[in-house]
């Protein structure tokens, strides 16, 4: 997380061909990533979130577009882990943060994080601001739109917070999912 990138600065290499190859010689740099469509940093970031025990982050510029693709890669992520009774609400959860951070973060990137343990995932998106969020109680009338998405997420989470990082904050939820162990 280390300067969040905002100079334009290699990122770890990644398969950007989208061929399956090592992606030796692909660094994406920041430039780079924001001239991507959203079809392109998908195929380029889905294999990296894959590893349930590798617990990669993938760096996506801090714009609206980002969301979807942020969902996408959650769906597909979810879908290869078997967690198919996650899907939904990892992806509007997903959805949710990543629209938070572009918003209100003031970054050039965000992270994008999946973990899974034992009867555990979590979903963790990160930017350079370290104001944290803060969950609004106010009447129900017109609840999930302006400023109550942190409401979905303590809704149909089973657990969320934020952590300060050096430089910036995480923030996730937790769901429970069926399974005890790790493939």
């Amino acid at each position: 997380m280390a300067g969040w990138g905002e100079a334009e600065r290699a990122l770890p290499p990644v398969d950007t061909r989208g061929d399956g190859s090592s992606g030796v010689g692909a660094v994406v740099v920041l430039a780079e990533l924001e001239r991507m469509t959203a079809n392109e940093m998908e195929r380029a970031f889905l294999g990296v979130l894959g590893d349930p025990e590798a617990g990669e982050e993938v760096r996506l510029p801090s714009r609206p577009e980002s969301a979807g693709v942020a969902r996408r890669l959650v769906l597909s992520v979810l879908a290869s882990w078997k967690l198919h009774h996650l899907l939904e609400v990892g992806e509007l959860l997903t959805g949710e943060l990543v629209a938070n951070a572009v918003r209100h973060a003031g970054g050039r990137m965000i992270g994008l994080k999946l973990v899974r343990r034992p009867g555990w995932l979590r979903i963790e998106v990160r930017d350079s601001s370290r104001a944290m969020p803060c969950l609004i109680l106010a009447p129900e009338i017109g609840r999930y739109q302006n400023g109550h998405g942190l409401r979905v997420v303590d809704e149909l989470s089973d657990r969320w917070g934020a952590d300060l990082l050096p430089r910036g904050k995480g923030v996730w939820f937790e769901v429970k999912t069926r399974d005890r162990s790790v493939p």
